[in-house]
């Protein structure tokens, strides 16, 4: 017979955010322990929009995304779910984009769920139209970070602390985690 382990005693949960671009794609990662305490790990930005060819750009996202991902070893995954742009084209490369980063990370057996914009505004600064500021203002105040915050950087780690905030209100619900596939 095995011995429970205590809630406070179990590893903390590695969750990647990704805020997903043609131009810049932030990346954030947060580790989220038993009781719900955030950790900053990492933030970055892919800054693609110099590559010669917009093919190019997927493929420095693929590869960039794949390096962080070895290197910090996620377990879970938010990202930013596609909005209506005004420009069809831009709509089309901000898809592959968010394409060839998911594709990214699911290569790397990791679940990818999804988040629309405002409810990461909503999880993170309390309303649903809350603005890039705010967001950037609050991931600081949340994870403890001093000085600015880029935006998509900001974004993609509040990506992860809505991906945070939801697991664990389906934890205290009773759902059970392999029950829950948002965005599979």
């Amino acid at each position: 017979m095995t011995t429970p382990i205590p809630a406070s005693a179990a590893p903390p949960v590695r969750i990647l955010g990704i805020d997903p671009g043609s131009q810049r794609t932030g990346v954030g990662i947060i580790d989220v322990d038993a009781r719900g305490r955030l950790t900053h790990v990492f933030h970055g930005t892919l800054a693609v929009a110099g590559e010669a060819s917009f093919p190019l750009r997927l493929k420095r996202i693929f590869d960039e995304l794949g390096d962080i991902i070895a290197a910090h070893r996620p377990v879970e995954c938010g990202v930013e779910r596609v909005f209506m742009a005004r420009n069809a084209d831009s709509a089309l490369k901000l898809g592959q984009a968010r394409g060839a980063a998911i594709c990214a990370v699911v290569g790397q057996g990791i679940v990818v769920h999804e988040y629309a914009a405002t409810e990461v505004k909503q999880a993170v600064v309390g309303s649903g139209r809350g603005d890039k500021a705010q967001v950037q203002h609050m991931v600081g105040v949340l994870l403890g970070l001093k000085g600015p915050l880029q935006a998509d950087a900001a974004d993609a780690l509040a990506i992860a602390v809505t991906h945070a905030h939801t697991r664990a209100s389906l934890g205290r619900a009773g759902i059970p985690r392999g029950a829950w596939r948002r965005g599979r």
